[in-house]
């Protein structure tokens, strides 16, 4: 009898909690949230965050380049010694890419394994500077300026200095390189003094001109997948691999707005206009501009503008938000189950219990 009115009770619950979860499915007003934290460590006054692969985030603090694995406290310094200034932008959650200020040229394109005495600096010979800015898969793409020409190049590296590839194609003035995948790179050129989204398959002959039609400029961040990201003439866009495919992920309420970063499902960048004062707010899309979430809302109220920078494969969101004094701070966005999500692991417990009550 006891059991009959213990396993009565779990069915009943089980309903309820079914009932709950009907509910909080159809409450469109439910959307993601976010909790976001500030990774910049005790004692610094600024830092930003630029890259993130596998739970991992690169930056800044103090001029220092750095990653972070999710808390501000778990910060490891990547700074070279005798550079006079670093930054990360990329990582992969194994490697990571920067650049390094005086060591050994003013500007120099930098590899780093997880620490400070792993660095690597990819500056060729015949550069007077050079920049990374993405990696994956042991591939690195930034561009460098060589000093006989003294215009940008896209280049591709694969470990070492020497082994760069210019990625500039023929008829473009200028090109640079901010995003791979490990087999294909994106950025943009400049042809006829405008501004062409680019994506290259590993040799400059390579390219595709993802300039949509119509579009007087564009410009690609980054990729992942089958997706790349930038804008095109001020607005937020996504490619699928040619001009034709982009999709404009602006949303109405937003004059301006640009996508700098994909997990190749999610978007994020940031927009503008009369509404936030034309303060920049951190964006994350799934796919089209009515998906839009503005991840401001997640910020203290300190923070008056932000932007979304890079977005991993488990959807945390790094960017840096800045204060009423113009100090930027490297945030993480980290996603926060859904009410449905916590009502399904209580189903999930509940159907267990029943399972071995019944045994």
């Amino acid at each position: 009898m006891r059991e009959k009115s213990r396993l009565k009770s779990i069915v009943i619950s089980t309903i309820l909690a079914a009932m709950v979860l009907s509910s909080v499915m159809s409450n469109q007003a439910l959307g993601v949230n976010y909790k976001a934290i500030d990774l910049t460590p005790s004692g610094f006054t600024v830092s930003g965050a630029y890259g993130a692969s596998n739970g991992q985030q690169v930056g800044y603090g103090e001029g220092h380049a750095m990653i972070w694995n999710g808390s501000a406290e778990s910060y490891v310094d990547l700074h070279p010694s005798g550079a006079l200034w670093s930054e990360a932008h990329g990582t992969d959650g194994t490697q990571q890419v920067g650049t390094v200020w005086g060591l050994p040229a003013p500007l120099s394109a930098a590899l780093w394994s997880g620490s400070a005495a792993s660095f690597v600096s990819l500056h060729p010979g015949g550069f007077d500077w050079t920049e990374a800015y993405g990696v994956s898969n042991m591939q690195q793409v930034g561009y460098g300026i060589p000093r006989a020409s003294g215009s940008a190049q896209a280049l591709l590296w694969n470990g070492s200095a020497e082994s760069y590839i210019n990625l500039n194609p023929s008829g473009f003035e200028e090109s640079r390189a901010y995003g791979t995948n490990g087999t294909q790179q994106v950025g943009w050129g400049i042809i006829n003094y405008s501004f062409h989204a680019l994506l290259w398959n590993g040799s400059a002959d390579s390219f595709i001109d993802l300039n949509p039609t119509g579009c007087e400029f564009s410009m690609a961040y980054g990729i992942s997948g089958a997706q790349q990201v930038g804008s095109s003439d001020g607005h937020a866009s996504l490619w699928s691999g040619s001009a034709a495919s982009c999709i404009d992920l602006n949303p109405s309420v937003f004059e301006e707005s640009e996508a700098l970063g994909t997990n190749g499902m999610q978007q994020v960048g940031y927009g503008d206009s009369l509404a936030t004062g034309y303060q920049n707010h951190a964006l994350l899309w799934n796919g089209s501009a009515e998906s839009c979430i503005d991840l401001s809302q997640f910020l203290p109220i300190e923070f008056i503008s932000s932007r979304a920078n890079a977005i991993d494969e488990y959807g945390n969101i790094v960017g840096c938000a800045y204060d009423s004094q113009s100090r930027s701070h490297a945030i993480l966005w980290e996603p926060v189950p859904e009410p449905a999500s916590a009502v399904l692991m209580g189903l999930g417990c509940l159907f267990a219990g029943l399972r071995k009550r019944r045994r």
